[in-house]
């Protein structure tokens, strides 16, 4: 759930011209298509339980979703306003301090580096996965998206392991093909410290127990899927390493 203060609320209310259960200009199907644009559908009943007015549902979105979504849907909404001039007040300080407010809900992120998170290559399979990625964590749903973190690490892993000489073939699994990669690495001298080198083969192992994480315990199959906290720290292990990574190959490109 958001913490949004009482003041921050009362901010919003009258930027968004909320007072007689409007939101700005929007229609019923405008608003429906403006969340829908930020993975939130806000016709849903969990958004109706203290009424079904525009404003009535905003103030529930408020109270249950996650800072981060609640920061994206707000600055949306601010940006949409100043180019539809339709905010209820205008005011300069007013505007800045709801941008302020954006800004603190937008940094509370469970994934630190999901913006890591991004297709390396030019495929569209690779980018639609990404994509499923981040939005599971922009939904606060890192268990539902353990299947395609796990389809998107391997075709990370396969595709900075291409430049390297790596051969990749369906019958060698993901953390063989990573254990080859971190031998490339130390080989060539890519490496500058031995605990670097270290926490990339303890990865090797983890790439291999993702393995089970994906086929038995996430919706890749009928599963019980994994809680919500071993979920994330899996998201964030992954996220920290895939932006390292990230880092070293465009360093050893440059």
């Amino acid at each position: 759930m958001s913490d949004l203060n009482a003041l921050e609320r009362r901010n919003f209310e009258k930027l968004l011209r909320m007072g007689d259960g409007y939101v700005l200009n929007f229609s019923d199907r405008t608003y429906a298509d403006f969340f829908i644009d930020y993975g939130v559908e806000i016709d849903g009943e969990q958004f109706r339980t203290d009424g079904s007015s525009k404003a009535k549902r905003m103030r529930t979105f408020w109270r249950i979703a996650p800072n981060h979504t609640v920061g994206r849907v707000l600055d949306g909404l601010i940006a949409y306003g100043v180019q539809e001039d339709c905010l209820g007040d205008s005011n300069p300080l007013l505007i800045a301090e709801c941008r302020k407010i954006v800004q603190r809900l937008l940094s509370d992120q469970p994934v630190a580096e999901l913006d890591a998170l991004t297709a390396i290559a030019d495929e569209r399979d690779f980018e639609v996965v990404a994509a499923h990625v981040r939005e599971a964590i922009e939904k606060n749903q890192p268990e539902g998206g353990l299947d395609r973190l796990h389809t998107f690490v391997n075709k990370f892993i396969r595709v900075i392991c291409e430049p390297h000489g790596i051969t990749i073939s369906r019958d060698k699994p993901l953390h063989g093909v990573f254990g080859e990669y971190v031998k490339a690495l130390r080989k060539k001298g890519h490496l500058d410290s031995e605990m670097t080198e270290r926490i990339l083969k303890s990865s090797i192992s983890l790439l291999e127990a993702f393995n089970d994480v994906r086929n038995n315990k996430s919706l890749a199959h009928d599963n019980p899927i994994l809680n919500y906290e071993e979920s994330l720290l899996i998201f964030n292990h992954v996220a920290a390493s895939i932006r390292f990574l990230k880092a070293l190959e465009k360093k050893i490109k440059t």
